[in-house]
């Protein structure tokens, strides 16, 4: 441990230092300062669980023994913990062969692979999500039917909604400056208790970083003001999706390498190089930016969320939405992700994708002028249409195994498996309604 490091943990008096799971979840201890010295000197060590049990926390590797791996704590994460004084926040990763099935490692390598071809890159991501006038217990008490949402009036970009609840997203804006965390904006959204948060954009593995802890601690601290906090993919079929926008620029020495002022629509070739790798591989490891059963059931056609691997300036129904207000703005919106996505897993196959396409110098072809939604595209082109579909296309894809290696694809489809297994055996309301008084 360095000196500056050292300096730095005389602000605290205690740690929290987690790990993300597959699932984008913070799973974290609480230690005192002096041990987590310790621990950021000589490493840490964490059951490996959590990288092998679904969202309920139900294990789906049976010949495991689960015993705690080797994991590193980054001193450069540490932030300040925004519910209580003197306490900070650090995240750490697993290491060594193990280290291979975090997505946080995968994105660290992308960067790293960035880093070899001299660019940097800026990127930031933006959730839309949904707040309910509901606790844990009142969800379990009405078996989550019924579902009273906050600001029910709440309109898109709404006045009122802002006046009204105004000290109350006040409080997620000092909570999120407490932890280093900028928001771009932060404004009202179509549906009743809908709001969006775009970030605000940085460099590097910070990017995912942020969006992850957004999300957990955003979930927190409405919990704190009686709310639940819902940032799953589709929460009701009248409603609209809940996405997860992925911005990223790359940069050279400081230069936007995506802008070019004699190029069409000032986009660079190295742009529409990147835009080409992202568009030939998104169908084949789409499972990494839509990695629930329920993500399946936004990506569809009319709502507000792509279907097929398309492109277009300024085009919000296409799957990658090139932003070309400014040379130094131009970037980037990958609209594919749900707002419940492993961001670090979003941002590693973003990276990896359209790094693949400079690497090959993909051409992505024309973008579009029209609506997405009123084009038949070629069958290379469409999305999975579930998560079965999407975990099979990743398993069988070579060039996922390139570029993340076979530990990695192996485990993620082995975990996406383990979801569908379960979600089979349901019965849904669906069906009941649908059936119950025909067979």
């Amino acid at each position: 441990m360095d000196a500056t490091t050292a300096t730095h943990l005389t602000e605290y008096d205690d740690l929290h230092v987690g790990i993300f799971d597959l699932d984008g979840l913070f799973r974290h201890k609480l230690v005192d300062a002096k041990k987590a010295a310790k621990l950021i000197d000589k490493g840490y060590s964490f059951c490996d669980v959590i990288h092998a049990w679904d969202s309920a926390e139900m294990q789906w590797e049976d010949d495991r023994t689960y015993i705690d791996r080797p994991a590193r704590v980054y001193p450069e994460t540490i932030r300040h913990w925004p519910f209580g004084p003197r306490a900070g926040v650090a995240i750490a990763d697993f290491t060594g062969e193990y280290g291979e099935n975090s997505p946080r490692n995968q994105l660290a390598r992308q960067l790293d692979r960035a880093g070899a071809m001299g660019l940097e890159v800026t990127a930031a991501f933006e959730y839309e999500f949904f707040l309910l006038d509901e606790t844990a217990d009142s969800l379990r008490a009405k078996d989550y039917r019924d579902l009273q949402h906050f600001a029910k009036a709440n309109r898109t970009y709404s006045l009122q909604s802002a006046a009204s609840y105004g000290d109350l997203f006040d409080g997620l804006r000092a909570c999120m400056k407490t932890l280093g965390i900028g928001l771009d904006s932060l404004h009202t959204e179509l549906g009743p208790g809908c709001f969006e948060a775009p970030l605000a954009a940085v460099q590097g593995i910070r990017a995912a970083d942020d969006a992850a802890l957004f999300r957990n601690f955003a979930r927190a601290y409405f919990a704190r003001a009686g709310l639940t906090t819902v940032f799953m993919s589709k929460l009701d079929p009248g409603l609209s999706g809940q996405s997860g926008h992925f911005h990223v620029s790359l940069q050279r020495a400081g230069a936007p390498v995506f802008h070019d002022p004699d190029a069409p629509d000032g986009l660079s070739q190295d742009a529409r190089h990147f835009i080409g790798g992202l568009l030939r591989l998104t169908p084949e490891m789409l499972v990494l930016t839509a990695h629930t059963v329920n993500a399946y059931k936004r990506l569809v056609p009319g709502a507000w969320a792509p279907t097929w691997a398309s492109w277009g300036v300024q085009n919000r129904t296409a799957a990658v939405r090139i932003i070309n207000d400014s040379p130094e703005a131009t970037r980037v919106e990958f609209r594919v992700p749900s707002a419940d996505s492993n961001p670090h897993a979003v941002m590693a196959m973003c990276l990896a994708a359209g790094l693949w396409g400079i690497e090959n110098q993909v051409d992505p072809g024309r973008p579009l002028d029209g609506s997405a939604y009123e084009v038949t595209p070629a069958p290379e082109t469409r999305f999975p249409r579930d998560l079965v579909e999407a975990a099979d296309r990743l398993e069988a894809s070579d060039t996922a195994r390139t570029l993340f290696g076979d530990a990695f694809v192996d485990h993620f489809v082995r975990s996406r498996r383990h979801e569908v297994k379960d979600y089979l055996r349901q019965v849904t309301d669906w069906e009941i309604r649908r059936y119950l008084e025909l067979f």
